[in-house]
């Protein structure tokens, strides 16, 4: 492993305290008593009386003044200053070697607890008046600098996609806003469920290894079980297994679930991604457009305090109510074809006069989704329901009661991207059935994104369900949105990448 100088001087210091008998990695119990932002808002809503408190944290910048150190240390919640002077840490002549080896020597990096009482500075700074110093963790590698001047502007701020997505770690240190998104992130996924919940639903747990991918149509990835010496795959949706669920009796149930799609990578494709799906028995896609609009509009409110947020260039209104309108009236609105009569030969015609690529293998249904994706998906900024897909689309739906041909679905779109995808669930297991089968023909045609038949689930449904609504958002999309991050990368700790060569 090769080392740069600065990394070869940092291990030199380790060594170094190491031979005085100072521990660079001590036990973990540090009894903290504030974080830098409490102690400070605690100060000022106490007319700036003192009172004593311990915190911990890396050391962002140092400030060395001889026999007194000025310096500011970051921790969960932000950034507070330290003031540490030699005599009053080390009152004993023998014990000033731990001011000269923990101060005086420390990097930037390095974290440390501090014990002492609140003051003001002398420019005005709420600060530590710092009695007591512990290394708790020495730095070896340095960080990038990232240079704040007092009003809190940001110069050489690290931007480098390779290094942030990589180095996540790092980039949280170096970049104490991006924590931020990461909060709302939570924030939202805590606000659904406290939105499910209060309707009485039940978060449960499915499979991620499943013999049968089933639930969406996508590429799965593919695993083997040495002990039952089968091949597994990856979950691409949760879908079959919640719908099992209720068939058991649960009426409303809901699962936070990590799916995996062996597909494209792109600014808002992960292989790896998290879906809300949940599922209502005696409710329909319509109950499901209004709760969707409701539960956004909370979400919103949850994570930004307002419902009217800045996405990029746009301003989005999540704001019940939203627009809807058929897929087939998108398509004619957009390209001025009507699609809706068409067959497999016409609607290849359509994408050839489009000039949109299609595969061989494709059929009716795949063809009408390349001609929306491509040519009206972006159009939708304000959300959308685009409503009522044409059956060929969605194995998985009930059939419209009053629509022949088509099937009780919506998506919807936000920032011309899908967000949510939703039906009245298909519980006719003849029909399903017959929906696996025309499946089954497309993947003999070579479509690597058709569904497999899933004999237990047709079984399941032959016992009987109830009629049933169920959704599936795409949290890390929604992500996206609330938190104005036009990367799906950005939402995520820790996003694929290709493995890194180390040395």
């Amino acid at each position: 492993m090769s080392l740069s100088e600065q990394e070869i001087i940092r291990r030199e210091k380790l060594a170094h305290l190491q031979s005085m008998g100072i521990d660079p990695y001590p036990a973990p119990l540090f009894p903290v008593s504030h974080y830098s932002e409490d102690a400070k808002k605690q100060y000022s809503d106490n007319n700036n009386e003192a009172f004593d408190v311990v915190v911990a944290g890396r050391i962002m910048s140092i400030n060395d003044k001889g026999k007194v150190f000025f310096i500011k240390i970051q921790d969960a919640k932000g950034i507070i200053q330290c003031y540490i002077k030699r005599d009053e840490i080390c009152p004993e002549e023998d014990n000033k070697i731990l001011f000269d080896e923990v101060v005086k020597k420390a990097d930037l990096g390095d974290i440390i607890g501090v014990k002492g009482y609140m003051f003001t500075t002398k420019t005005g700074e709420i600060s530590i008046h710092s009695k007591e110093v512990t290394l708790l963790s020495k730095s070896l590698k340095p960080l990038p600098v990232v240079k704040r001047d007092e009003e809190g502007n940001v110069f050489d701020e690290v931007t480098d996609p390779e290094f942030r997505y990589r180095q996540r770690y790092a980039d949280l240190v170096i970049n104490p806003h991006v924590r931020e998104t990461f909060a709302k992130r939570t924030k939202l996924m805590n606000s659904i469920r406290t939105y499910l919940n209060d309707m009485g639903a039940l978060e449960v747990d499915t499979p991620v290894l499943q013999s049968i991918p089933g639930g969406a149509a996508a590429r799965p990835f593919i695993t083997h079980h040495n002990a039952l010496d089968i091949p597994l795959y990856l979950r691409i949706a949760n879908e079959l297994y919640l719908k099992r669920l209720v068939v058991g009796g649960f009426d409303f149930v809901y699962e936070f679930s990590r799916n995996f799609r062996n597909e494209g990578m792109d600014r808002t494709h992960n292989p790896e991604f998290t879906v809300l799906e949940f599922y209502v028995a005696y409710k329909d896609y319509i109950w499901m457009m209004e709760t969707t609009e409701q539960l956004l509009e909370k979400v919103a409110l949850a994570t930004n305090n307002k419902t009217l947020l800045t996405v990029g260039d746009n301003e989005i209104e999540f704001k019940a109510p939203y627009k809807r309108i058929s897929i087939y009236d998108a398509i004619k609105e957009h390209t001025g074809i009507d699609v809706s009569g068409m067959d497999e030969t016409g609607l290849r015609e359509v994408c050839k006069q489009l000039n949109i690529h299609v595969e061989a293998s494709s059929g009716k249904g795949k063809l009408i989704d390349e001609i929306f994706g491509e040519k009206c998906e972006k159009h939708y900024i304000q959300p959308t329901f685009i409503i009522d897909y044409p059956v060929e689309m969605s194995p998985l739906t009930k059939k419209h009661r009053s629509k022949a041909g088509l099937v009780e679905r919506f998506e919807l779109m936000v920032n011309g991207k899908e967000i949510a995808n939703a039906y009245t669930e298909l519980n006719d297991p003849i029909d399903q059935r017959a929906r696996f089968e025309e499946q089954s023909k497309l993947m003999e045609r070579g479509d690597d994104e058709a569904m497999f038949i899933d004999y237990d689930f047709l079984r399941a449904l032959e016992y009987g369900m109830p009629p049933t609504a169920g959704i599936g958002f795409g949290i890390d999309r929604l992500t996206m949105l609330m938190t104005n991050e036009s990367s799906i990368q950005d939402v995520l700790f820790f996003p694929q990448m290709r493995p890194e060569k180390m040395d």
